[in-house]
């Protein structure tokens, strides 16, 4: 479309043109011209609407739109045009304003196109992947993205911020969608493909329905949780029921491909051709579960329509139907011998139900297919419904054997059941009569067999079956049965617990107590039966007489344990205590140190004989509760006494033992227990008390820490009586006591000798370390008198005192560096005496020298003074 232009000078100034009739006139037939051609122009591109159902063709429209009013809008600028309208204007031509209305529509009218193609621009990247996209991922990828691209465009647009705009262009992004799927699910061919793969496609033709309104509604939440934006408040019919619809109908499309897949070729492969050797049949079954998707692949209307709902309904129905039918076939077929049970249901009722279940379910569909004649009539609809006779038919007689099977023999079995005893002897190593060796345990013998008529009977009667009159006498008495099977488990949960308690002496101490609870018993596993009438007297009497054994072994089980205690007490005693610590670091003597241990030893030695023979009245006690005598004496006690003087002779033998084990491992640290002092005693140095009398006392101190044992006196043979001492002959008494045994033991002679030892080592290390002070030895070694006299008649010079006299200050010097205290293992040397001894020698030899050197100059002296005499005389 083109604008003419008048033949018109138009150089002169916009006053004078106007003024001049001839040029107003021409203008005026231009502007009626352009007025009619715009006008028409604008009225076309209203008319116009998209070409195409899509998202695309709304901006081609636009596009196309805009390119039209551009063109015209670009002549409107032009500046004739615009000259012309000035003198128009000031001429005030009545056709003026007729003209510039036109052109205010052309100009609003350009400017939404320019508006809707920048913005719609936008969304042509997200559309065409929608269009054109090579598969449902991409399309899922882009619709989230779309659809925050659309809520940019309703928020800045000044056109689509309307529903008016908005909800046509987001139906037609809909109907893209719903296009794309139909194009791709294409049910005459769904069904032949590779079925893993249509089930994926099936999966993601819902999924990318299901994105469509998810991504709507989440882009909605933003929108209202911002607060700031105009709502989407947008007809969901017109946009989401064509594609919900849609994605229900992927839905029962991916359900028919999961039966068909794992329902029936899964179950019919080549394993079950194997196992069958009948592959035909299996290849039968096969073909006639393809033949259930033949409807599907054959319809004469579009699935994916909401129109045809019904007719979709149908034949859903009638695949299910199929399926349905085959499906309890099979299962009741595979599953009839060893059916399935639901939660606490017996095995023939809950076969028996579940035989029904089956039948229920296609019984419920078969009426429903009622209601529609035409389906029930077709070929297929007969043949389901002579299926579905000839199923209920093999469950009714199957139902039929197992009920009257259980009838028959509930009625046989049910009176041999009560006849059982209440109780069942689970273990018995030797007869009641003989003493025990082992508690006899027992177990409730009522028969599962009976819980389980029982159940039976209750779910049968549900079901409306009739019931034998005995075993509805037991059904209706199975609370009371509970109640005394509860009543003996927990009577003999008791009795066991209690008897769990009982070591092998205090099992054989209560024999005669035990075999009189078991006499209690006995009624239990050898007279009553299930249909006594003394259940409830047998329980309350086995409860009492396992109370007042309950209370004996709890008198007893106090004795032990005051035994124990005791004995515990002798086991933890310590027979090596050290005397405490002095004055600083000051430790004792050796002597003071064994003295100290003896002296404690003997204290505790005491009070564990107080604690030893505290023992014997005890067991007197627990023999007045069991033997009602306190003889301490009593045979019934015999293997009690000798359990309890073996658990002492155990103790006595860990007491020894541990302590002597914590008196060798105190010497073989390094913390001193002892001082002892160092002297010279020449020619050797030597320790006070010396090395072999620090030996015998710690030999006294291990033989002492054993010979305790000789404290406690044993008890006469099947008492716990103490031994009198034995005569052996006139003037020799002996006590019998446990030292014989346990200084015989090796682990204690092994420990003894380990001790003495490590004492050995020590004092003889310390011995080579005594040695090195001999390097001094010059000090004593040699009579100073002599060596003095000696000396002396040599007339030494000053020089060789000199000498001398260094020397033995460097001995005296050198002492004085010495440590004076020496730690070594558990013996500390004190060396001070020693080496105050040495320094006391070193001086006196400086003294005698000191004294020879006077003397000599003295003498020399003395001579020279005479010599100056007899010189001055003579002169």
């Amino acid at each position: 479309i083109k604008l003419e232009m008048p033949d018109v000078n138009l150089d002169e100034e916009v006053t004078v043109l106007a003024k001049a009739p001839e040029v107003v006139e021409t203008l005026e037939a231009y502007a009626v011209t352009w007025q009619k051609l715009l006008s028409t122009a604008v009225g076309e591109q209203l008319k116009k609407v998209p070409q195409g159902n899509g998202p695309l063709a709304e901006i081609d429209f636009w596009r196309e739109r805009n390119a039209t009013l551009s063109a015209l809008s670009e002549q409107i600028k032009l500046p004739e045009v615009k000259k012309i309208l000035e003198v128009l204007q000031e001429a005030e031509s009545e056709h003026f304003e007729s003209l510039q209305n036109v052109l205010t529509d052309l100009r609003k009218h350009h400017v939404e196109a320019l508006d809707n193609v920048r913005f719609l621009s936008t969304l042509e990247r997200h559309l065409k992947n929608l269009t054109h996209g090579t598969g449902f991922n991409v399309v899922l990828d882009t619709i989230p993205s779309l659809m925050n691209a659309l809520r940019m465009v309703w928020i800045i647009s000044r056109h689509y911020n309307k529903d008016e705009r908005m909800v046509p262009l987001m139906e037609r992004i809909a109907w893209e969608i719903s296009t794309r799927v139909c194009k791709v699910v294409d049910l005459r061919t769904l069904f032949k493909e590779d079925r893993t793969a249509a089930k994926n496609k099936v999966t993601e033709a819902k999924s990318t329905l299901e994105e469509w309104k998810k991504s709507y509604f989440s882009v909605r939440a933003q929108i209202e949780a911002s607060g700031r934006e105009q709502r989407w408040e947008f007809d969901r019919k017109r946009l989401f029921e064509k594609t919900d619809y849609m994605a229900s109908i992927c839905q029962d499309l991916y359900d028919t491909l999961q039966v068909v897949i794992e329902e029936f070729y899964n179950i019919f492969g080549p394993e079950l051709k194997a196992v069958t050797g009948d592959p035909k049949r299996i290849d039968d079954v096969l073909r006639r579960v393809d033949g259930l998707t033949n409807p599907m692949e054959q319809l004469t209307f579009d699935p994916f329509s909401i129109k045809c709902a019904h007719q979709w309904r149908f034949v859903m129905e009638e695949f299910k139907e199929g399926v349905l039918v085959g499906n309890v076939k099979q299962i009741f077929i595979q599953n009839f011998k060893n059916p399935p049970l639901c939660k606490n249901h017996p095995p023939v009722a809950g076969a028996i139900y579940w035989s029904r279940s089956l039948f229920y379910r296609i019984k419920h569909t078969i009426i429903r297919f009622q209601e529609a004649e035409e389906l029930l009539a077709s070929e297929r609809g007969k043949e389901v419904k002579q299926i579905y006779l000839q199923v209920a038919k093999k469950m009714k007689e199957y139902e039929d054997q197992k009920y009257s099977q259980w009838r028959d023999g509930t009625e046989q079995m049910l009176p041999q059941l009560l006849k059982k005893t209440l109780l069942n002897k689970i273990n018995s190593i030797a007869d009641e009569a003989v003493a025990v060796e082992k508690p006899v345990h027992f177990s409730v013998n009522f028969s599962p067999r009976l819980h389980e008529i029982i159940s039976e009977t209750k779910y049968m009667e549900q079901m409306g079956l009739p019931i034998p009159e005995m075993a509805r006498n037991v059904a209706l008495q199975e609370d009371k049965y509970l109640k005394y099977i509860d009543g003996l488990k927990n009577m003999l949960d008791h009795y066991h617990r209690l008897m769990g308690t009982l070591d092998e002496a205090e099992t054989k101490l209560l024999d005669d107590h035990i075999q009189e609870l078991w006499r209690v018993f006995r009624s239990g596993h050898r007279r009553l039966n299930w249909n006594s009438l003394g259940i409830s007297d047998f329980i309350v009497r086995c409860t009492q007489a396992i109370g007042k054994f309950e209370s004996l072994i709890h008198q007893i089980h106090k004795n032990s344990e005051d035994i124990n205690n005791k004995l515990l007490l002798i086991e933890s005693t310590n027979l090596f205590k050290a005397p405490p610590s002095k004055n600083g670091d000051e430790l004792p003597k050796v002597k003071e140190f064994f003295e100290y241990i003896k002296c404690e030893r003997v204290k505790d030695v005491e009070h564990m004989v107080r604690r030893y023979v505290s023992i014997g009245p005890l067991l007197t006690k627990v023999e007045g509760l069991v033997a009602n005598t306190n003889s301490g004496k009593s045979p019934k006690l015999f293997s009690y006494y000798a359990y309890w003087e073996n658990r002492i002779y155990q103790v006595l033998t860990q007491l020894i033992l541990k302590n002597l084990q914590s008196f060798n491992a105190s010497i073989v640290s390094n913390v001193p227990l002892f001082q002892t002092e160092t002297i010279l005693s020449a020619p050797e140095i030597i320790l006070q008390p010396n090395a072999g009398e620090i030996d015998k006392m710690t030999v006294q101190c291990i033989r002492d820490c054993v010979e305790v044992t000789k404290h406690f006196v044993r008890w006469m043979h099947g008492t716990c009586i103490e031994c009198p001492p034995q005569r052996i002959e006139e003037d020799e008494v002996i006590t019998l006591n446990f030292y014989n045994d346990i200084s015989q033991n090796p682990l204690i002679i092994e420990q003894a000798v380990l001790i003495t030892q490590n004492v050995h080592k020590l004092l003889a290390f310390l011995s080579n370390y005594l040695n090195r002070w001999k390097r001094y030895r010059l000090l004593w070694k040699l009579d100073k008198d002599i060596v003095m006299e000696k000396f002396a008649t040599k007339k030494p010079a000053c020089v060789i005192f000199d000498e001398k006299l260094q020397f033995y200050t460097k001995i005296a010097q050198d002492v004085t560096q010495q440590p004076l205290i020496k730690d070594e293992r558990f013996i500390r040397l004190q060396l001070g005496s020693l080496a105050s001894t040495l320094q006391e020698s070193a001086r006196g030899w400086v003294i005698s020298l000191g004294k020879l050197l006077n003397e000599s100059a003295k003498e020399e002296l003395l001579s020279l003074q005479e010599e100056i005499e007899v010189d001055a005389f003579t002169s």
